[in-house]
């Protein structure tokens, strides 16, 4: 393990003492512990959410044309705010324009009741449109809202400048 020499110079008074420690066991024993905690570790998955993909088949022969009244459009905005509307271009004003929070039983009721009063159901769309103000964990909730609500036609585009305007109309 450790030794101590000591060595005694010929004039006579001086001793002179060598420490050396041996590393060996040290080494040993760290090598032990390494593989003992990586035997006994649980290695996680990462959790990862489920977005729906469009599937691999032959693409529609026609497109699908999702109206105003056959979608509903959230806007995520900055502090936590989200916004919703079922306007096109010429109808969305300051109005109609509608702010909400990311609780899930509120956002599913307004999915739920957007899908019920759709056109064509079949093609009942949920759009996604953050801001560049808007978080992470908003876009997630928002994206968790929808899983909850088992619609599985849902798209994520950024915001038009006429969402824009009206957008920052409300938040000014």
């Amino acid at each position: 393990m450790a030794e101590v020499i000591a060595q005694e110079k010929q004039g006579g008074k001086q001793k002179k003492k060598l420490i050396r420690v041996d590393m060996t066991p040290m080494v040993d024993l760290g090598f032990l512990l390494i593989t003992f905690f990586m035997f006994t570790t649980n290695f996680t998955k990462p959790n990862v959410m489920d977005l729906g993909l469009p599937s691999k088949g032959d693409p529609p022969t026609e497109p699908v044309v999702v109206n105003e009244k056959n979608q509903v459009t959230f806007i995520l905005g900055k502090d936590n705010r989200v916004f919703y509307h079922q306007s096109n271009k010429d109808d969305l004003n300051s109005s109609n324009l509608k702010e909400t929070d990311f609780s899930g039983v509120k956002i599913s009721k307004i999915i739920a009741e957007a899908y019920k009063n759709a056109p064509k159901p079949e093609n009942f769309t949920v759009i996604i449109k953050p801001t560049d103000e808007a978080n992470y964990k908003n876009f997630v909730d928002i994206l968790d809202n929808i899983a909850i609500s088992k619609k599985e036609r849902y798209g994520i585009t950024d915001i038009k400048p006429w969402e824009k305007k009206v957008y920052t109309e409300l938040t000014q």
